[in-house]
């Protein structure tokens, strides 16, 4: 081999930067665009003021007895009051701010800076409310005056709870406001009794949860276990034909429970996991019914233009939402779920 040549390492050593062009491939490869699904699950709806409130009811649990004679007057009332509840507005915003030479620039992927910034930023607003909406924390009046924003309460603080055995509290409403959900001293195992039992709660008292919902870590350790010997759901399988290669089946994706409730299981990667009272990992698993659940705007998406100070253009998103659970009682979430732990039968 000689040393004499002109080669490409000679090219790419003049000073500066060389003189070989780069090759690089007109496109931004993004794999953080991902489905939003309890945004997609739930109903959406308007509200005409920061703090939007509803009104649930129920009937009375049937009786023994209670037999009258022939002819007797009515000295009874029967009448009963539902409640009313309700669920403060909270804003969340995204701001770019892109120079002049930025937006002039020939850069790679985007005809616009300024327009590419403020795509992908919305994406990341709609991502912050799915996150939001099943959070652990209460709801909050707005003070613009004591500089206090408005929250809406989480999903996990609104439901009605089934008890993990982790010592938890919180998540009542008295006044207006939903307290936040205080997580017990440490995280427990899911069990598959306590999916069962769950779900059969939210039938029993009305519901018809069709989903079960939490991090992907705890949706997939269920699905092992309903592969394992305790649980007798369901064996591996390899399915086979003659016009293509075989399909091992290894994971459950339906939960068919007693009184025919079948919950379809979501695994939800931008569902969040907090800290439990030991520092660890904790999750919610939902049991919903989506009939029962809103996501309500004050105002919807939009992005405003800032005023122009100087060489760049500035774009303020924001979104003025809140969460509606229309009737706590018709979903569960088993809260303070270390997922980290395997899943058990009971």
């Amino acid at each position: 081999m000689t040393t004499a040549n002109l080669d490409a390492t000679d090219l790419k050593a003049v000073d500066f930067q060389g003189l070989i062009r780069e090759d690089v491939m007109q496109q931004i490869w993004d794999i953080s665009a991902i489905p939003l699904p309890f945004t997609d699950l739930v109903g959406t709806d308007t509200t005409g003021n920061d703090y939007c409130s509803w009104t649930t009811d129920k009937l009375a649990d049937p009786t023994l007895g209670g037999w009258v004679v022939d002819g007797a007057d009515s000295d009874q009332n029967d009448s009963a009051t539902g409640s009313r509840i309700g669920n403060h507005c909270g804003i969340l915003t995204r701001e770019v701010q892109v120079s002049t030479r930025a937006r002039e620039s020939d850069t790679i992927g985007t005809r616009d800076e300024l327009a590419y910034q403020v795509m992908m930023r919305q994406r990341e607003l709609r991502r912050n409310v799915e996150a939001n909406a099943l959070g652990i924390q209460g709801s909050q009046e707005s003070d613009a005056e004591s500089d206090i924003p408005g929250i809406p309460a989480g999903l996990a603080a609104m439901v009605a709870k089934f008890d993990s055995g982790s010592g938890g509290s919180g998540g009542v409403f008295n006044s207006g406001i939903w307290s936040p959900w205080t997580p017990g001293a440490a995280g427990v195992a899911l069990t598959e009794t306590m999916v069962r039992d769950a779900a059969q709660a939210a039938w029993e008292s009305g519901g018809d949860p069709s989903h079960m919902m939490s991090v992907p870590s705890l949706i997939r350790a269920f699905s092992e276990y309903c592969f394992t010997s305790s649980s007798r759901i369901a064996t591996l399988t390899a399915e086979t034909n003659q016009k293509g290669p075989a399909t091992a089946m290894g994971s459950v994706n339906v939960f068919l429970t007693d009184f025919g409730v079948e919950l379809r299981m979501i695994a939800n990667r931008l569902q969040q996991t907090y800290l439990d009272g030991a520092t660890d990992a904790a999750a919610s698993l939902f049991i919903l019914d989506p009939a029962y659940a809103r996501l309500t705007y004050l105002h919807g998406y939009r992005t405003e233009d800032l005023a122009k100070t100087g060489l760049s253009d500035k774009r303020l998103m924001a979104v003025d939402w809140t969460l509606k659970a229309l009737e706590p009682l018709a979903h569960r979430v088993i809260p303070d779920i270390n997922p980290a732990l395997p899943v058990t039968q009971s």
